[in-house]
């Protein structure tokens, strides 16, 4: 798993250290926020990272501290070795010369432009002869898809015509590194998921340092080659989507992981580790560990059995949980059964997510026809139970043993939709799947154009 980069250990504000690509995007931030102290380190090389987090975590204030539009207490801002911000040298590029094209969370297009004459605003301060820049508009008219919307208002285009747009004249300059605000938040979920495909695809033959923020982890599960998780202003994990489903840094990725996540202590007993919970709970795991650990399990490797009732597998694949082969009296009493009614139902297509009031809670995903036949429903009696190898350990470094950070048991958010990753669930991006719950939209103002000043008429 990726290690986090720790901003507070770093004396004085520099440049994150290291090898330095010469296209790489290098971020040291500092700012005493109303709420929150940010303190942010971030290397971005030609890849799509994606910076999540709830609102008000500082996510917005990095993105904007990169492209000229706010200014930190304390910043080192690099691209490319060409420095964009530093505090201590008193060095502040205006945003019109640090060559980045930024895309707001609505499109931010002018409603009184044309599609062509928002895409070529884009082109603005940089002198360029009127053929020029209508042969630049057309060229990206043409590669996004929207040529036929040359003459039409924004009010007439949908809302993923609105975003094609809005990159386009994000594009329009070539910039050097480009950065999102949440690109697909204003969108619904039909638009969304075909604008994530697109936007995938032009991000890749883009090949730039590109910087995307989101409140959304599903969001950026197929658009992100790296995930940066931030919460109240600091970086607590960065890695794959796969390295933050695998291993959660602590209980807060686990829920924006939509993981099962509970702390206890690990003891070998023959074959077999197992868990105890602090509640007292027993769990048994096949991975070897002793010490302090969270004991992960995704909800889609859980069966769920109606109580009473004839019993079906979410998956083929997963057989019904067992007391473990014990080589003791101990380990012969030990299995991951969890039982109590269920407190929460939310359907996501072809996927339900049932939430179990059990001793600790538990989240488990199963196919809606088969929720159906169990009867699913609040307040049925179930029974969820996994195997031994269906767990995960996950080490608590800072408390002997063996890796990563655990902390006390936190179940997965129900009302997230569940993970691209689970094998009941299949994306179009599937080639780059990711994990990721669903937050609310936040009660954000809407954003305004990059550059001050009315538009053109």
């Amino acid at each position: 798993m990726s290690a986090v980069p720790d901003a507070s250990a770093a004396s004085g504000v520099s440049a994150v250290s290291g090898a330095r690509r010469t296209d790489q995007l290098d971020i040291v931030v500092r700012h005493r926020l109303s709420r929150i102290e940010l303190d942010v380190r971030l290397a971005v090389g030609r890849e799509t990272l994606a910076l999540v987090g709830p609102s008000g975590a500082g996510k917005t204030s990095v993105l904007r501290a990169v492209a000229g539009l706010f200014k930190p207490d304390s910043a080192c801002i690099t691209l490319r070795g060409r420095t964009l911000t530093d505090t201590a040298r008193h060095v502040d590029l205006p945003p019109e010369s640090r060559h980045v094209g930024l895309m707001f969370q609505d499109g931010a297009l002018f409603p009184h432009l044309t599609i062509a004459r928002n895409v070529e605003y884009g082109l603005r301060p940089r002198p360029r002869k009127r053929g020029e820049r209508r042969a630049r508009v057309d060229e990206l008219l043409d590669r996004y898809g929207i040529a036929d919307l040359r003459d039409s208002r924004p009010g007439k285009a949908s809302g993923g015509e609105r975003q094609r747009a809005a990159l386009a004249r994000a594009v329009a300059t070539t910039p050097d590194v480009l950065l999102l605000d949440e690109p697909l938040t204003a969108l619904d979920s039909m638009t969304k998921a075909r604008v994530s495909r697109e936007l995938a695809q032009w991000l890749a033959d883009l090949g730039l340092p590109t910087l995307l923020v989101s409140h959304d982890y599903s969001d950026v599960v197929g658009l992100a080659d790296r995930i940066a998780v931030i919460d109240a202003g600091r970086i607590v994990q960065i890695g794959t989507a796969a390295d933050l489903q695998r291993a959660p840094a602590s209980p807060f990725v686990a829920a924006f992981v939509a993981t099962n996540y509970f702390r206890g202590c690990a003891r070998r007993d023959g074959e077999l580790t197992v868990v105890t919970l602090p509640q007292g709970r027993r769990f048994a795991c096949s991975s070897p560990a002793t010490g302090d650990v969270a004991f992960v399990v995704d909800p889609w490797a859980v069966r769920l059995t109606r109580d009473g009732a004839d019993s079906l597998p979410n998956m083929p694949s997963v057989e019904p949980a067992a007391p473990p082969a014990a080589d003791s009296a101990a380990s012969a009493a030990v299995a991951n059964v969890l039982r109590g009614p269920v407190v929460h139902v939310v359907r996501f297509g072809s996927v339900v997510r049932v939430t179990v009031g059990s001793d600790p809670p538990l989240i488990v995903e199963l196919p809606a026809e088969q929720a159906d036949a169990l009867g699913i429903e609040r307040g049925a009696a179930v029974t969820a139970s996994w195997p031994p190898d269906a767990a995960r350990l996950v080490i608590d470094a800072s408390r002997l043993k063996l890796g990563p950070a655990s902390s006390r048991p936190t179940p997965a958010p129900p009302d997230s939709p569940p993970s691209p990753r689970s094998p009941l669930r299949s994306t179009a991006a599937a080639s780059r799947a990711r994990s990721w719950p669903s937050r609310s939209k936040p009660g954000a103002p809407s954003p305004r154009p990059a550059r001050p000043g009315a538009p053109p008429d």
